[in-house]
């Protein structure tokens, strides 16, 4: 189901700059400073509604999360979600992976959450894709060198082409799994379109994947 747009979604994100940046390009480099410790940063690039990046800051106090959104109107959805619990340990940001350089210094985050990306089928918008060639040489910049790259998805065609690009660039993968939930992982953490997908009895693969 396609979200209904939110009418005066850049309105409501104004008013609620507690819970989300819309200029985080100010913090590069200055994360630390920021949640005021030195915690190693996570963050997910394409968080949607937010349920996984807020329940990840729920159970990880230890860790400062970062969730990345570019649509006003689902980043409000996140918002309203978040700003329930006020985590100290969680802020959003209302940016374009793509800009991800100009948000993160090199070598400052710690591990991404790449969950249930857009797969863009078509041949032509490959270059859309979150592991496209650009996108990872992005995330290697950003990278810690033992940071982790976590992927998930319910698109077996965009899981092969993951992996042959995050191959094709030098990484190494490990805990790769064709089927998720029948699998011995433990502690999954589900989104909002992860829970929808299992219960249409549709299987999830993820990996994790380090830059060599």
């Amino acid at each position: 189901m396609r979200l209904r747009k939110v009418v005066n979604a850049e309105e409501i994100l104004q008013e609620n700059q507690d819970y989300v940046l819309l200029n985080p390009q100010k913090y590069k480099g200055k994360w630390r400073d920021y949640f005021n410790n030195d915690n190693p940063i996570h963050i997910e690039v394409g968080m949607g509604k937010g349920q996984f990046i807020h329940k990840m800051a729920q159970l990880h106090p230890e860790i400062n999360f970062i969730g990345i959104e570019v649509v006003k109107s689902i980043m409000v959805r996140a918002v309203q979600k978040v700003k329930t619990k006020g985590y100290s340990n969680l802020i959003l940001a209302c940016i374009d992976a793509s800009l991800l350089v100009d948000v993160f210094k090199e070598n400052e985050v710690a591990r991404i959450y790449l969950n249930f990306s857009d797969p863009w089928p078509k041949n032509r918008h490959e270059k859309r894709r979150l592991t496209y060639k650009s996108f990872l040489k992005i995330f290697k910049f950003i990278l810690t060198k033992d940071g982790e790259i976590h992927f998930k998805t319910d698109n077996q065609r965009l899981f092969e082409y993951s992996i042959e690009s995050m191959s094709q660039f030098g990484m190494s993968f490990s805990n790769i799994s064709l089927d998720l939930h029948n699998s011995d992982f433990e502690n999954n953490i589900m989104t909002e379109y992860e829970e929808r997908f299992s219960k249409m009895g549709q299987k999830i693969f993820r990996l994790e994947g380090e830059f060599t």
